[in-house]
């Protein structure tokens, strides 16, 4: 039987392809929504560059601790840092991937992106329940080159266990003692006031949808969802715009040398620039993986990102690690997980 010329480049371009396919390694890893926008984005352009197949699923910093814990993926992630004590008996290795910037957003019509001025402690007091309309005297004091209309402030927050939570409470923390006190600092907490959403783009829709609202996303879902920002006073008591400069400024300040599993405070850093919010968000191996192929895949995917992948972070506004916290966490790894 003779078989055409098209037939055959057909089916060795099928061939190929399969092959090509079948080139492509996969890994898992679920957890954080905060970084979840850079790891789709890094998942794409790892696939073409180095036939690693990302399957993230952003379920929630708890969610990626618990996974990891019961080696139901290849990695979890958070924005929490473990304990050195639960780091140890779940046999894990804690490194950072980048840092990025939470900010409040809004729904008030006629207020623009970057007008309205906030602090941190009027925040905590709207997150309380004490502030309750948008033409409160405090914001109106704060803010009298704008119209703030009577409208009811809608608190929105997170309502799964996350690490965008523990960051945010943690900034209300450090300028708030009375939330310190009361409410305290975790990935999920008693909320006094408002309405939960699941997710960084829960969140952002719920505030996107709703007139009056006021919610706390990572930087990127602010940009994809084209919500309205606020100024918040920093810690040298200048009002800060949410943008990558003042990131950096943030980032700048950090102290990684001598960091227990690299875990550092960014928050509320001096500086006239720096933006109060920033935090790392973090990735958990296993130090004793199951797969060792598969565990291979995921430092050579991160190794990648790290030599990378700054670009696409940077284009989302997230603020990449310092090259000697890519090379530590690189030495990490090499030198704790049994491959």
């Amino acid at each position: 039987m003779k078989i055409s010329r098209i037939t055959m480049a057909a089916t060795l371009a099928s061939g190929l392809a399969f092959a090509a396919g079948a080139q492509a390694q996969q890994i898992t890893g679920a957890g954080a929504t905060f970084p979840a926008p850079v790891y789709a984005k890094w998942g794409e352009a790892a696939k073409a560059a180095i036939g690693i197949e990302l399957n993230y699923q952003a379920i929630g910093s708890g969610g990626g601790q618990n996974q990891i814990l019961n080696r139901t993926v290849d990695f979890g992630a958070s924005d929490a840092p473990m304990t050195a004590e639960k780091l140890d008996a779940g046999k894990l290795l804690q490194i950072p991937t980048v840092m990025g910037a939470l900010v409040p957003v809004i729904n008030l019509p006629g207020i623009e992106d970057g007008q309205l001025k906030l602090t941190g402690e009027l925040l905590a007091d709207i997150y309380f329940g004490k502030i309750t309309k948008w033409n409160d005297p405090k914001l109106v004091e704060l803010n009298r080159d704008l119209k703030l209309p009577s409208t009811a402030i809608a608190p929105v927050y997170r309502a799964d266990g996350s690490g965008t939570t523990y960051v945010w409470v943690s900034y209300l923390a450090a300028v708030s003692p009375e939330w310190k006190e009361k409410v305290g600092v975790a990935t999920s907490v008693k909320w006094p006031a408002g309405t939960g959403a699941k997710g960084n783009d829960g969140v952002a829709a719920t505030v996107k949808n709703t007139r009056g609202a006021i919610g706390y996303v990572e930087s990127a879902y602010a940009i994809q969802n084209k919500l309205t920002g606020t100024q918040i006073r920093n810690k040298a008591g200048h009002f800060v715009k949410p943008n990558p400069e003042t990131f950096i400024a943030a980032a700048s300040n950090a102290n990684w040398a001598g960091a227990q599993n690299f875990v550092v405070d960014l928050i509320d850093q001096m500086g006239d620039k720096s933006w109060p919010v920033v935090s790392a968000t973090f990735v958990l191996l296993p130090k004793d993986p199951k797969d060792p192929v598969r565990s291979a895949n995921v430092t050579k995917f991160l190794d990648w990102a790290y030599s990378n992948g700054s670009p696409i972070a940077a284009q989302l506004e997230y603020t990449p690690l310092p090259k000697a916290v890519q090379d530590a966490a690189r030495s990490a790894w090499a030198t704790q997980i049994k491959h």
